[in-house]
């Protein structure tokens, strides 16, 4: 599909294929493809990746904290992460030191699968950025920002 992409913001009656949500929808699916498709070629899902990349920035994060920030469900999380942990890719503690809380850590194996992976994911995101002049990727990254943190309140 490659409609007219208005200028102006669009109103309530006008075609909902110019409003800003579809179009951030649209660029979220289109995503979201790209992404299952190179990580299927890996044995991967897009949650699983996105749990990886988590741990190795932030290692020690709780099944609740990585189900907010890879968008899915606390059950998800605990899903992923089992079938992470059954790879082989992360280790967590058979029992939480305090409260519920086991901390999820890579393991090398889950750090050679990341990285493996990565460079597919990452071409992904540079054809996304080249499609944008690039004067303009700083703003848009941080019009994004805004508009998730307005709808987050």
């Amino acid at each position: 599909m490659n409609a007219r992409v208005p200028t102006e913001p669009s109103g309530p009656t006008d075609d909902v294929t110019h409003h800003v949500g579809y179009l951030l929808k649209r660029a979220q699916a289109a995503l979201r493809g790209a992404m299952d498709r190179v990580l299927r070629e890996h044995g991967m899902t897009v949650p699983q990746y996105a749990t990886l990349e988590l741990l190795a920035l932030h290692p020690g994060m709780s099944n609740a904290d990585l189900a907010r920030a890879t968008f899915v469900t606390r059950q998800s999380g605990n899903v992923v992460l089992r079938g992470l942990q059954e790879a082989g890719l992360i280790t967590r503690p058979a029992t939480a030191d305090h409260g519920r809380a086991r901390p999820a850590r890579l393991t090398e194996t889950g750090r050679a699968r990341l990285t493996a992976v990565q460079a597919s994911v990452y071409a992904i995101e540079q054809r996304m950025v080249e499609a944008i002049p690039p004067q303009r990727v700083a703003a848009l990254l941080g019009d994004l920002d805004r508009i998730a943190t307005v709808l987050e309140d």
